[in-house]
């Protein structure tokens, strides 16, 4: 009886050793990562900047509410590729203003704060003055929240 009883405790250690650490609370942050594709790119960029740039015409701005830590170091892109010409081909030009696509994707509901769920992902044209900045094509879809460093806090 003794015997099986330890083959029954070894069985589980080894079944729960693994798991263990993928349940252990990684440290590092949630936040609002900001990327951006020129004109005719088909992938994301992290934007080395912030929201505060001049937009040429016909690129795609994307947002994503990300996780960075040390088990996960890069903040991920928004699940939706940047396409102008499939989030603006049914919105005309503007004669003064430039077309400017947009992707927020609010992340998977697990980063979501408690009590909170994730928003369906925003995919967007926005047609706006010439010398808008990212921060005001953001501005035209949601209400932006930031704090005095322009750190964007959260968008809804």
């Amino acid at each position: 009886m003794l015997k099986k009883n330890i083959t029954f405790v070894a069985i589980i250690a080894i079944f729960l050793s693994p798991i263990a650490p993928s349940y252990a609370a990684d440290n590092g942050y949630r936040y609002w990562g900001y990327f951006q594709a020129a004109p005719k790119a088909t992938v994301w960029t992290a934007a080395m900047t912030g929201p505060t740039v001049d937009i040429a015409d016909g690129s795609v701005e994307g947002w994503a509410f990300t996780f960075s830590g040390e088990a996960i170091p890069d903040a991920s892109s928004p699940s939706v590729l940047p396409d102008f010409q499939s989030l603006c081909s049914k919105t005309r030009a503007v004669a003064g203003k430039k077309r400017i696509g947009i992707v927020i994707d609010f992340g998977p509901t697990y980063l979501s704060p408690k009590g909170e769920r994730a928003l369906k992902t925003v995919k967007r044209c926005i047609v706006i003055d010439k010398k808008a900045q990212g921060i005001d094509v953001l501005g035209k879809v949601v209400r932006v929240r930031a704090d005095k460093s322009g750190l964007i806090c959260g968008l809804a």
